[in-house]
This record gives C-alpha cells, sequence and structure tokens, in this order.
C-alpha cells in the first residue's frame, strides 16, 4: 500500500462521526479533541468549564470541526442539555469521552481524609462520569447508534496507593462502571471501555505539584520500566482514538493501560 493511501486511511478512521470530549480544554481531553479533527470527525464538542480556554481551542481547530459548550459535569441538567444540544446541532452522537476530572488535593490516607475534598473529587471524578455515560448511553440508545463511550481511567484504577486515597477510590469506582455499562449496553451495540494512564504532566497535575513539565516528567520517568520516552499527553489520546472508531469494534470492557510497565513506587 503506498504511503499515500496508508495517510489518507488514518486520516478518515472518525469519518463523519460527531463526539463530545469532557475536559476538553486542555490536557489529554485537548489532545483528543484534536486528533479527533485530524482524524476526520464531523464536529468535536470540547465540555469544559474553562470557557475562555475551552473557546480558544475550539477555534484554533476551525469552527467546521470543532465547537465549545460549556458543562459542569457535576450538574445532571447541564450534562443532558450537553448531549441534546449536540445531536440537535450536529444530527447525530457517536463518541463520548468522559475525560473530565480533578486531582486529590492532599496527600491525605485513610486517617485523616478530608471529606468535603473527597465529596467534591468524588462529584466530578466518579459523578461526573457516570452522569456521562448516562445520557450520552440514553441518545445512543433511542437512535440505535453502535456508539462508543471511553472513560479516563489511571494506573490507580488497578491498584492501592499509600497516599491520594480519595482519588483511587474514585478510578476504581470508575472502571466498575465501565465494566457494568459494558454488559449492560452490549446489547444496544455499544461500547464501552476505559483508557488508563500513568502520571502525565498536563496543566492540571503540573499545577497540583507545583511544578513545571519538565521536572513533573523527570519524576514520573522513574514510574516506568520502558527507557528512553516519556508519557505524553498525544499517547494517551492515540489509545483513546482506538477505543473510539471502529478498529476496536469488538473490544468492549477493556481497562487499556498506557503506562510504559508501570513500576510501583
Amino acid at each position: 500500500m503506498s504511503k499515500t493511501l496508508v495517510n489518507t486511511a488514518n486520516n478518515t478512521r472518525l469519518q463523519g462521526k460527531v463526539a463530545i470530549i469532557t475536559g476538553g480544554a486542555s490536557g489529554i481531553g485537548e489532545a483528543t479533541a484534536r486528533l479527533f479533527a485530524d482524524r476526520g470527525t464531523a464536529m468535536v464538542v470540547i465540555a469544559d468549564i474553562q470557557d475562555d480556554l475551552g473557546r480558544h481551542v475550539a477555534e484554533s481547530i476551525g469552527s467546521d470541526r470543532c465547537t465549545y459548550a460549556h458543562c459542569d459535569v457535576t450538574d445532571e441538567d447541564q450534562v443532558k442539555s450537553t448531549v441534546e444540544s449536540t445531536v440537535q446541532n450536529h444530527g447525530r452522537l457517536d463518541i463520548m469521552f468522559c475525560n473530565a476530572g480533578v486531582g486529590s488535593r492532599s496527600d491525605q490516607n485513610v486517617l485523616d481524609l478530608d471529606f468535603a475534598a473527597f465529596d467534591r473529587l468524588m462529584a466530578v471524578n466518579v459523578r461526573g462520569v457516570a452522569l456521562c455515560l448516562k445520557h450520552a448511553a440514553r441518545v445512543m440508545v433511542v437512535r440505535r447508534v453502535r456508539g462508543s463511550i471511553v472513560c479516563t481511567g489511571s494506573v490507580a484504577a488497578a491498584r492501592g496507593g499509600r497516599r491520594w486515597t480519595d482519588y483511587h477510590m474514585a478510578k476504581h469506582a470508575v472502571l466498575g462502571l465501565v465494566r457494568s455499562a459494558s454488559l449492560q449496553l452490549g446489547e444496544h451495540g455499544i461500547r464501552v471501555n476505559c483508557v488508563s494512564p500513568s502520571g502525565v504532566a498536563t496543566p492540571l497535575s503540573c499545577e497540583a505539584n507545583g511544578v513545571g513539565a519538565a521536572e513533573l516528567e523527570k519524576r514520573y520517568e522513574a514510574f516506568s520500566s520502558l527507557k528512553g520516552i516519556v508519557l505524553k499527553t498525544r499517547h494517551v489520546a492515540d489509545a483513546v482514538l482506538f477505543l473510539a472508531c471502529d478498529e476496536s469494534e469488538f473490544v468492549t470492557g477493556h481497562n487499556l493501560e498506557v503506562h510504559g510497565g508501570f513500576v510501583q513506587a
């Protein structure tokens, strides 16, 4: 096959599909939005609460391929409205990437859990994912779309931790949701999967750690047995693309770990 034909095939992997990406204004969500647009989506809807940043990303991608919608994923009315307006404006919904999330605010263990912070993290990282999955699945079922729902997990979803107890709990919950939803929605032809990266130097994680991207990547390198490469947002976006497109049409209930051979600290 010629190089031209290969490139053309790569650029049409999502041809004509409509996708919503929560938390799409920065980090993994932004990288995925740009990749989806490059791979032929009819429209990518960035759903976020970072309005200026979200609009800027959408404009930089192009109004013919990307739009922005304000959406707080902890608010069911806003999630439902975002899904419904996407279908109304673009005719369908094929892909939901439930990506919005926050990090733990402290290094707490079970002996000193801050339940105010705990409730906020769970509202975004668990309730928010469940709401997005619920309303995306509902419109896919009604419209008989063989859709793909992808949720952002973490290596924390399959492991315990010495700190960030609330974050580990939340990511375990997301994985449980994915496995249950994949069983329940399979009869409708809807696939539900999870992509679980190790540490990525996103704006959110850099802010949480109080360091720049280069320094944080050096820290994360120690947790990977695969040397000579550092995990970037584009690597996670590539994994999401695979789970979203028809190349994975017989993959559901799967947790795709992207961690370079994670080594527990």
